[in-house]
């Protein structure tokens, strides 16, 4: 049965929404880190993550099964952005350096996790979702500007960059970008971070077994934009760095790479806070198909696959998560028990 809903309530700081939900979750269709897995006969695959900053195709997660495990342990208190470590600042000696904000290459102590930031309410009218290429293209391009509106506010307040990323919808069963190719059986969706680009391959849906649950095709689109978010942050660089230092195929590099594909997806719940508030097309139908949808996907579809994404319960209870708490510290995967993240 899926989760009930909590209680609409009004947002409590006027910008930023404060919904209930409680732990994490992940997606129907397949992801991979920076890219999303698919599963040809069950779309139970797992989101995918922040990629390489190495010109190196992106390696696709699996798919999971339910399965018991713990729920997400995260900050209970904001961190003080009095307390935290000095942001990067630009420099004044030379006018080369850029100025205005810029990422600071950190993970558990990157400023965009300081303080009580959470997304914006948006209202998102969406047209009606079709099953075609054409449709779907026309869908996830409306849907682009309310993930902007609730996630750009977010960025400002951290003081860091923001720019809109670009949407690359490419067809067939094999797909080209600047972090290699992928194909259909590799990936539903992935993000390529030197190309600033979410790629939504329409083969990648699976819409013959999702039907019309944009729940789930909504939280795909939203975990590869909050791999756009970690990314422009500097927190997936500075990840990739931690991971290629310890070995990225190592048992420290794949936690690594869970820590940050479970945040992409918390970050996924914090978008739908934003929208549901809004009153617009994103209903009490739709959370529910992306919270049910969250618990299919994870790497123990896949006892063989490399545990790159997290288990199924911790999929989807880190999406649940962001959704009820709606506090980009409650999305701080770097600072959560090992147990949350496997």
């Amino acid at each position: 049965m899926p989760p009930s809903l909590p209680p609409r309530r009004k947002s409590n700081t006027g910008v930023i929404v404060t919904v209930t939900l409680v732990a994490v979750l992940a997606v129907v269709g397949a992801l991979t880190t920076v890219l999303v897995v698919m599963d040809d006969k069950k779309s139970n695959s797992v989101a995918d993550s922040g990629y390489n900053y190495e010109s190196q195709a992106p390696t696709p997660t699996r798919t999971y099964d339910p399965g018991p495990s713990s729920e997400a342990i995260t900050p209970t208190q904001p961190p003080s952005a009095a307390s935290s470590t000095p942001r990067a600042t630009t420099r004044t000696t030379t006018t080369s350096t850029p100025s205005g904000p810029r990422p600071v290459l950190k993970t558990k102590d990157n400023p965009l996790f300081l303080g009580e930031n959470g997304t914006n309410v948006v209202t998102c009218n969406l047209p009606k979702w079709q099953s075609t290429p054409t449709a779907a293209q026309a869908f996830f391009t409306a849907a682009l500007p309310c993930l902007e509106a609730a996630w750009q506010p977010v960025m400002q307040r951290a003081n860091l960059p923001y720019q809109r990323p670009k949407l690359v919808f490419p067809s067939g069963k094999r797909w080209s970008s600047g972090c290699g190719d992928v194909t259909e059986g590799e990936a539903a969706a992935f993000y390529c971070p030197p190309d600033g680009a979410i790629y939504m391959p329409f083969e990648g849906l699976n819409v013959q077994a999702n039907k019309n649950m944009i729940g789930s095709y909504l939280s795909v689109f939203a975990h590869e934009f909050g791999h756009h978010i970690q990314a422009l942050s500097g927190a997936m660089k500075a990840a990739y760095q931690q991971a290629y230092e310890v070995g990225p195929d190592t048992a420290a590099g794949l936690e690594i790479s869970r820590r940050e594909e479970l945040q992409a997806q918390c970050f996924s719940g914090m978008w739908f806070a934003a929208a549901w508030n809004g009153k617009g097309s994103i209903t009490d139908t739709v959370v529910r198909d992306m919270l049910e949808d969250g618990y299919q996907r994870g790497d123990d579809n896949n006892p063989s696959a490399p545990r790159d994404h997290g288990k199924r319960q911790n999929y989807g209870a880190w999406q649940k998560q962001g959704y009820e708490k709606n506090r980009t510290y409650q999305c701080n995967t770097y600072l959560a028990p090992a147990s949350s993240v496997s």
